[in-house]
């Protein structure tokens, strides 16, 4: 027994090998923004869409549920980022107004499902956005997200307009549009735009441990986007990304001074160079299109009549009801009693693999207008309100930065979504992007996480 008891102990196994820290650290990291990129992924699936409570759902919108379950999953568990109180002013005021106008409408039931969808454009998305970023890595991740999606609409688009297999323009079927078909003629161009403004911000001012060499990939993907861009032959996105591109090239030079200067100009010659090629390419059709941006008031075609039609009827419906208006998707309802008679019945559309048909114009091709009309002077002080907060809080937060790129590209989609909605509004499967933009630029503006430059190679 004693020589048992002597007897030395059995050795343990040895643990197992744990992973090490460092290893699980960048595994979370990558997985924190991965609900925000899969919901900007989810655009490269076709552009059908499912009807719910009489309105159009996509892919993308779903994958944004996911997004705000992820969002619930992480203030459960404790995880609660500050918000600060102008980000939650920001947020808090249109919900209010919204509800307001809801209410006051004439049939609150019928005006919910509007409702929904404003508080998960405006309110919802991004609030889980600025929620589940943590630090500029996170946030650039998310901007080559949007890069990459825009590559790849962007090549069917270019494929489509090589091939005539696009949508109809001018008796051609040559008109980009992507994945989302022809009854969705904006959104593609919308996708390239937000790619190309995202990609002209990561190539403008990288932090120093960022390798030259992703440098010049964003170079020449903000210079290939040129090319599906003029293919949408979207005038109104032609404008935004001009005026979104100049604002964070503006604000670049004045944040990191003129040391991209000549990488600035590098840019605008490749971005110069593709938009020509593409131009002659287009068999003159891109450059009629773009000589028609300053003709349209001399001698407007239909759709111009259309849309001024449709404006003077969201402010007729304005003045009718000035402070709440005429509630969540009231204009279409209320259009025909507003509206002139030079107002056609919709708009002519075909290709891309469907046959000709007649959209509705249901919406004033005006976001400023469309809340003015649909929500009055209540809405329009919160929204538009909330917008103007934003842009001020992004171009701050430049200042203070060293390598403000996700600011620049927090600051260009909001310039760029500001000045779409002069001739745009919310509708359509690339909504969900506008939500995420809003997001993205309430993280830039009121995180303490954007002035913290995360872990990792990007």
């Amino acid at each position: 027994m004693g020589a048992l008891a002597a007897a030395p102990a059995l050795a343990a196994p040895p643990p197992a090998e744990e992973p090490r820290p460092g290893a699980r650290t960048r595994a979370r990291a990558l997985l924190r923004p991965a609900p925000a990129v899969l919901t900007v992924l989810l655009l490269a699936l076709p552009g059908d869409r499912w009807t719910v409570a009489g309105g159009q759902v996509a892919p993308a919108d779903v994958a944004s549920l996911g997004l705000l379950v992820c969002c619930g999953v992480l203030l459960a568990r404790g995880e609660r980022p500050r918000v600060s109180g102008r980000a939650a002013a920001v947020l808090a005021a249109p919900a209010v107004a919204f509800a307001v106008a809801t209410a006051a409408s004439g049939d609150p039931l019928a005006g919910l499902p509007g409702f929904a969808r404003l508080l998960q454009v405006f309110v919802l998305v991004p609030l889980a956005v600025l929620l589940l970023l943590r630090d500029r890595r996170d946030a650039r991740v998310l901007a080559w997200a949007l890069v990459a999606i825009a590559l790849v609409q962007g090549a069917v688009g270019v494929a489509q307009h090589v091939t005539r297999t696009g949508a109809s323009y001018l008796g051609q079927d040559v008109r980009a549009v992507g994945t989302f078909g022809p009854l969705n003629v904006m959104s593609m161009a919308t996708v390239v735009s937000f790619g190309l403004v995202a990609a002209v911000c990561l190539a403008l001012a990288p932090p120093r441990h960022i390798g030259r060499a992703w440098r010049w990939v964003a170079l020449g993907c903000a210079a290939g986007l040129a090319a599906p861009l003029a293919f949408s032959f979207s005038r109104g996105a032609w404008l935004a990304t001009g005026a979104a591109v100049v604002s964070v090239v503006v604000s670049a030079v004045v944040a990191a001074g003129l040391r991209i200067a000549r990488r600035t100009l590098l840019l605008a010659l490749l971005c110069g160079a593709v938009l020509a090629g593409g131009v002659a390419f287009g068999s003159g059709m891109v450059g009629e299109r773009l000589g028609s941006i300053g003709e349209v008031t001399g001698t407007p075609d239909q759709s111009v009549v259309d849309r001024y039609a449709m404006w003077d009827a969201a402010l007729s419906m304005w003045r009718q009801e000035p402070w709440t208006g005429t509630g969540p998707r009231g204009f279409a309802e209320h259009r025909d009693a507003h509206a002139s008679l030079a107002l056609s019945s919709g708009s002519d559309t075909g290709g891309a693999g469907h046959g000709f048909m007649r959209q509705e114009l249901e919406s004033p091709h005006n976001m400023y207008l469309l809340v003015a009309g649909e929500h009055g002077l209540l809405g329009v002080a919160a929204l538009v309100g909330g917008w103007a907060v934003l842009l001020v809080g992004c171009l701050g937060a430049l200042r203070a930065a060293r390598a403000p790129d996700v600011g620049l590209v927090a600051t260009g989609l909001l310039v760029w979504t500001l000045a779409n909605f002069l001739y745009a509004d919310i509708g359509g499967p690339t909504t969900v992007l506008t939500a995420v933009a809003f997001g993205l630029a309430a993280w830039w503006a009121f995180a303490p996480g954007a002035r913290a430059e995360g872990r990792g190679a990007w």
